[in-house]
């Protein structure tokens, strides 16, 4: 790993229904409890938001037109793989990943949910507190995670009709 190593663009969706708690899945990859908002790599070609919505559908099943888009995180935010993963994720390319994030409103019902999809990612999924998101999800993403509810806690606290 060298410092100009790049980092894999990806994107990310924290998702709010109407009490304003966000969703979450447990990782089908881990023997922890680890839990984590959708996300995913961008394709060749593919703009930000056209990714987010399509890893948000392969993810959770929900589709597009039950999701609207209320702000978008004015940075891209990135984070660093530990060590003990460099080398064994993304075959090694990648030194972690830099994401565009957006913030969603879920226009569905949580029966519109539906993780078993082609390629399951969560075995688990339920919404919580913003405030809860550092302390679901693994080490060395909890720093992203406490500034993504920086960045959008002016629309996490306004109230979602």
């Amino acid at each position: 790993m060298t410092e100009k190593q790049a980092y894999r663009r990806g994107v990310g969706v924290m998702l709010l229904n109407t009490d304003r708690k966000v969703w979450v899945g447990r990782r089908i990859d881990r023997t922890d409890e680890a839990w984590q908002m959708p996300q995913g790599g961008i394709d060749a070609g593919e703009e930000p938001w056209e990714t987010a919505l399509r890893e948000l559908e392969e993810e959770t099943g929900i589709p597009p037109h039950l999701v609207e888009r209320i702000a978008d995180c004015p940075e891209r935010m990135r984070y660093d793989l530990p060590e003990e993963l460099k080398g064994k994720l993304w075959g090694g390319k990648w030194r972690g990943q830099e994401q565009d994030w957006f913030l969603c409103r879920f226009l569905g019902r949580d029966s519109d949910v539906d993780i078993a999809t082609a390629h399951p990612e969560f075995d688990a999924w339920k919404w919580v507190e913003a405030a809860a998101l550092p302390d679901l999800i693994v080490p060395f993403k909890r720093d992203l995670y406490r500034q993504l509810i920086a960045q959008f806690q002016e629309h996490i606290d306004l109230p979602l009709t």
